[in-house]
């Protein structure tokens, strides 16, 4: 298994270890700082895959990578996350940086995480979604545009449903449940790069390039179910299957 950050890369082998290398700035490549007297001459960076070591000896089974932080999960449903934290997108109540692996508490057993620009979201076993971080323009789900330090469940429409899968955009989130898809948060109206004209919006294929800050059903013929979805900067991408 692979994540592609930004400028960053992860990877999971067979046996549950993780590599990582690309840019390390924020930590988010979870190496932790070296010290040294003459800090103007460090690098964090690696152009090889390294091993992580503060995971070893833990059993990883899923890893994501975002903007500027990453994530992985353990075999006992433990989230990790390290690197950026000024928007509270690590999930540890505090908006410092995290150079390794840093547990995410007041979480259920969790099966699949996803990390956006400045947000990251994790499904439980029992296919609750919760998320935490910058909720600019409503990618959090949750209803408004409020940062969340740590994790806080999604309800609304997805209160009662079943979430399987779950993709992070910049800032929109997109999630599978029943064979439907919904999407929530920068429509490309809003915020950066519109004014530029760089975004004609429609990342969230609900017909329009408005701004949601709740789940909201993406439409589509109903002889198809999704099976896989994928959220790009301002994109996103669904596989489908007939029912």
């Amino acid at each position: 298994m692979i994540a592609l950050g930004s400028e960053h890369s992860l990877a999971l082998t067979e046996d549950g270890k993780v590599l990582s290398w690309g840019l390390g700035e924020n930590g988010r490549l979870g190496h932790g700082y070296q010290s040294s007297m003459f800090k103007f001459l460090e690098d964090s960076s690696e152009h090889t895959p390294k091993l992580i070591k503060y995971l070893e000896g833990i059993k990883v089974c899923k890893i994501a990578a975002g903007l500027l932080h990453s994530s992985c999960i353990d075999e006992n449903g433990t989230v990790f996350t390290f690197g950026q934290g000024r928007m509270y997108q690590l999930g540890l109540g505090h908006m410092k940086d995290s150079s390794v692996p840093s547990i995410v508490k007041d979480l259920p057993f969790v099966q699949q995480v996803a990390c956006g620009g400045y947000h990251t979201c994790a499904i439980s076993s029992s296919g609750d979604l919760y998320t935490w971080g910058s909720s600019e323009n409503g990618c959090l789900g949750l209803g408004s545009k409020s940062l969340a330090p740590s994790p806080e469940r999604v309800e609304g429409s997805l209160l009662p449903l079943h979430v399987s899968e779950v993709s992070c955009g910049w800032k929109h989130t997109a999630v599978i449940s029943g064979g439907n898809v919904f999407t929530w948060g920068w429509g490309g109206s809003n915020g950066t790069f519109s004014d530029d004209g760089f975004s004609s919006g429609g990342q969230l294929g609900l017909g329009n390039d408005f701004d949601y800050l709740e789940p909201s059903r993406v439409q589509f013929d109903r002889n198809f179910q999704a099976l896989q979805i994928s959220c790009g900067f301002n994109h996103t991408a669904a596989i489908f299957e007939e029912r």
